[in-house]
């Protein structure tokens, strides 16, 4: 079974690869951006026209366009609707969903501090739910958790909301128990998490990130560019982006390596974001036309 969040981030692209970091992300992912930043204030619907005109900006030929639009339209995550008068798709219930509470990791995320403490997910789930379990076991990954042990995850405390919401809509609730909890002895703490998570693959994500926008940054710093380039840049950042605060559920500084390479990303993603942002807008409503 295959959720829409499943659908929104699945396995293989969450695992992710550094090549589309460092490339066009492919047109589905681009396309749940522009929905997820523009169609939901304007109703949640796009005509296929506008959305064609939109992806064009970003290097996307009408044929893919719709390809992908078709796929998505599979997974449920879009429906068909009239947008004035024209051919359109809008965003699933469920979809929406998904993308409100993503908008909090993404745009208004936090790390976890000092003492905060832990939440631990414990499961079990019997042989003849084996679907559950394999769904489970991917809502945990998507989510972020790390692995304590078989049946055992973990994440940073603030998230127990967001990880119970999730679970409760994944109708999975009822095979988890959930735990507070603070590490209060055995190895230091930055070993405990780095067995807990893959920080070297985390490093690694967070670098290519870096390789990718830095040069972005570079280019808006010496040069004013157009909204419609704003745009492009900033669909493309926000795509690039926002499967790292899965991947890093805010883990606090004080468990991970000094200097950690996640803050200066955060950092690189909000100075172009404050910068991208506004122009971009601009450009969606002139093609919008409202």
């Amino acid at each position: 079974m295959t959720t829409v969040a499943d659908a929104l981030e699945p396995d293989e692209d969450r695992a992710g690869s550094l090549t589309e970091m460092l490339t066009v992300p492919p047109p589905r992912r681009l396309i749940v951006s522009v929905y997820g930043l523009y169609a939901r204030e304007r109703g949640g619907a796009l005509s296929v026209a506008s959305l064609v005109r939109l992806l064009g900006d970003l290097g996307v030929d009408g044929q893919a366009v719709r390809s992908a639009v078709s796929r998505l339209k599979r997974r449920g995550l879009l429906e068909p609707e009239k947008v004035g008068g024209s051919a359109g798709y809008r965003l699933s219930a469920a979809a929406s969903d998904v993308l409100a509470e993503g908008d909090e990791r993404i745009f208004t995320r936090r790390r976890a501090g000092a003492g905060e403490g832990w939440l631990l997910v414990a499961f079990s789930v019997p042989e003849s739910a084996r679907d559950q379990r394999h769904q489970l076991r991917s809502l945990l990954i998507r989510l972020g958790l790390g692995t304590v042990a078989p049946g055992l995850w973990v994440a940073p405390a603030h998230l127990e909301a967001e990880i119970s919401h999730a679970l409760e809509r994944a109708e999975l609730r009822g095979y988890t128990e959930l735990f507070r909890s603070r590490h209060v002895a055995g190895r230091p703490l930055p070993e405990t998490v780095a067995s807990w998570w893959d920080l070297d693959a985390l490093d690694a994500q967070y670098t290519a990130f870096l390789d990718r926008q830095e040069p972005v940054r570079r280019a808006w710093q010496e040069t004013d560019g157009t909204p419609a380039l704003a745009f492009a840049d900033f669909v493309t950042l926000v795509t690039v982006w926002r499967r790292l605060p899965y991947l890093d559920p805010g883990l606090p500084l004080d468990a991970l390596p000094e200097d950690w390479v996640g803050s200066r990303a955060e950092e690189l993603f909000g100075e172009l974001r404050a910068r991208l942002a506004g122009p971009a807008r601009e450009h969606v409503t002139h093609v919008l036309g409202a």
